[in-house]
């Protein structure tokens, strides 16, 4: 076991260290100039495009649905476990770069989400499915890349990802109540059964109830935090931006040095809001909205809501409660870590509350994974029936998660994400030109204070004409 870890942790670092950061940055930074900065020159149209969302939307799940069941799955572990483990290895320092790669990976978000509207496809019950498998085998051509794809997603999403949900999940119960591993593993699988069971459409009923308040609470419990400490703001600042840049050496995380501060902040910020990872445009797709960049829009917010705003909530946690110091090894780890930082500012009183949060955090990320290895099948041709198996072996995953080693699960993670990273980046890359020609499109229908419906075909803006009819035009008129 102990060959396996060092040879996962050999190929983690240096997928990062050599390849994944410059391309993730790169490909961040290109859209945003391509996009002319859209994360931040339409936030107000991101906000108005989630408050617009149908709540009975035909065909398939509602915008805001789909903005749920994304945020289902980024605001999990990577913003209360992923955060603290960013800080151990990396200092604080590792949260600046995370910024960095929301910040960018804003732009990335749009893309990708835009794309999967672009190219998805409709099912026979009149729903929607796709993402970057679709955009893949449809934009570029390639049935074969898109397989690719689609099997790395299932294994990062559909196993290696719930593993980190569920271990952390087994971690902080037993911490919390003193519970055994062994029973808390097999309680687990039989509440996450039956929403599996149910499809993606169950999943974003669930989403929707639970992730707003929960979302809301965690954020709430945080500027109590800040309010209490706000005298420390200015210096929690100092040690993030100072040890990105190295200025203090004793800002350092535990693997050491500027270099540990920017892997750790690249590899947990990529988990937490997975922007370029081609995960949430398979929700993205599923959505019914008029014109594909308004998903895109949403999705975007999505990376800010999960990094910006819970992330950032995370460290300031963290840093103000003393038990943490840069360079040193804590007694607790990962999402334990968090919890003993809010005890310790709050009190003892807040260590179940903390338990229930992470809980909801981590099971819901559970739910949000497996809609997304459940579309991914569905392209590879596994339907109905056979679903049970993946099901049934996502169940085995949960379980196996909750027992196994910390270190593992997450660089077995770090692995899985790197890989599908690459391939979904690549491919944006070559067909941003798609998402960059609907922007033009949807900027020009707010210059005429139109909202019409996009089409796919004979538009202008767009490179060529989209492939299938979900995007035909109503009517056989030509649009003014």
């Amino acid at each position: 076991m102990t060959q396996i870890d060092t040879a996962i942790s050999w190929l983690s670092t240096h997928l990062y260290e050599w390849f994944l950061i410059y391309l993730l940055l790169g490909v961040g930074v290109y859209m945003t100039v391509r996009t002319r900065v859209v994360q931040v020159r339409l936030l107000p149209q991101m906000l108005k495009a989630i408050g617009s969302s149908r709540s009975d939307a035909e065909g398939g799940i509602s915008s805001f649905q789909a903005f749920c069941v994304g945020l289902a799955s980024r605001v999990g572990t990577g913003n209360i476990a992923g955060v603290s483990v960013a800080l151990v290895l990396g200092g604080p320092g590792a949260v600046f770069w995370m910024w960095v790669v929301a910040l960018v990976g804003m732009a990335t978000a749009f893309v990708e989400a835009t794309l999967a509207q672009m190219f998805k496809v409709r099912n026979a019950d009149g729903s929607f499915r796709g993402g970057p498998a679709y955009y893949i085998q449809r934009g570029l051509g390639s049935r074969g890349w898109g397989v690719v794809f689609a099997v790395l997603l299932i294994f990062a999403f559909g196993f290696a990802f719930n593993m980190v949900q569920a271990n952390t999940i087994g971690g902080s119960l037993a911490s919390t109540f003193d519970l055994e591993t062994g029973w808390i593993a097999v309680g687990l699988m039989v509440i996450t059964a039956p929403i599996l069971y149910g499809g993606v459409r169950r999943i974003a009923k669930v989403a929707e109830v639970i992730l707003p308040v929960m979302a809301l609470v965690y954020v709430a419990l945080a500027l109590v935090i800040v309010a209490l400490n706000i005298t420390a703001f200015p210096e929690v600042i100092r040690q993030i931006v100072a040890g990105a840049f190295g200025l203090d050496e004793a800002l350092a995380g535990t693997a050491g040095g500027i270099l540990a501060a920017l892997l750790n902040g690249v590899k947990r910020g990529l988990f937490s809001n997975e922007a370029g990872m081609g995960s949430a445009p398979n929700t993205a797709a599923t959505a019914t909205v008029s014109h594909p960049v308004k998903q895109g829009l949403i999705q975007s917010f999505g990376v800010f809501v999960d990094t910006i705003i819970v992330c950032t909530a995370t460290a300031f946690i963290v840093l103000v409660s003393g038990i943490y110091q840069p360079g040193t090894e804590p007694e607790s780890g990962g999402a334990v870590l968090t919890q003993d930082s809010v005890s310790a500012v709050l009190g003892a009183w807040t260590t179940v509350p903390m338990t229930l949060l992470i809980f909801v955090f981590a099971f819901s990320s559970i739910i949000g994974n497996y809609s997304y290895a459940e579309i991914n099948l569905n392209f590879l041709g596994l339907e109905g029936s056979r679903l049970r198996v993946l099901q049934t072996l996502v169940l085995a995953a949960v379980g196996f998660g909750t027992l196994a080693e910390l270190d593992t699960v997450w660089m077995l993670a770090d692995v899985a994400m790197a890989l599908m990273a690459t391939v979904n980046l690549v491919a944006i890359a070559m067909l941003g030109r798609w998402a960059f020609g609907a922007l033009r499109d949807y900027d020009a229908m707010r210059a005429r204070g139109a909202d019409d419906r996009f089409v796919g075909r004979g538009n202008p803006h767009l490179p060529g004409d989209l492939p299938g009819d979900v995007w035909d035009p109503v009517d056989e008129k030509t649009r003014a």
